[in-house]
């Protein structure tokens, strides 16, 4: 679960976070055009057998069509995706991003209270 996906096949996955049970291909194209998102219909047969190729997704067989379910969870991708971020950008150093975060007043009051209650805690 550790490979990355294009920002394309996250407009995907997050779609079929969004739903409670597994998707048809007509009810992603059609999550995906609400969002406003246009794609050929081979673009995201593509793009969805990626997905199932990197092991975020797999397809149940459903008479003649598929059923995509999610391998991974959003907090999982998300939890995997911050640790490469940290990573990457600040040498696996969490304060500095932490840091930036309040230096550059991205930070709610509100969040910010939360933040100091979350490392109060630990």
């Amino acid at each position: 679960m550790n490979k990355k996906i294009s920002d394309a096949e996250f407009e995907i996955m997050k779609v079929i976070w969004e739903s409670d049970s597994p998707l048809l291909f007509a009810q992603i194209t059609e999550a995906l055009e609400g969002n406003g998102l246009q794609w050929q219909k081979n673009t995201l047969i593509t793009l969805l057998s990626r997905l199932m190729e990197k092991g975020y997704l797999k397809a149940n067989k459903c008479g003649r069509k598929n059923e995509y379910v999610p391998l991974v969870t959003e907090q999982e991708f998300q939890s995997v995706q911050t640790i490469n971020f940290v990573d990457r950008i600040y040498q696996g150093n969490v304060s500095g991003l932490i840091t930036q975060l309040v230096n550059n007043d991205m930070l709610t009051e509100t969040e910010y209270d939360e933040l100091k209650k979350i490392l109060e805690v630990k």
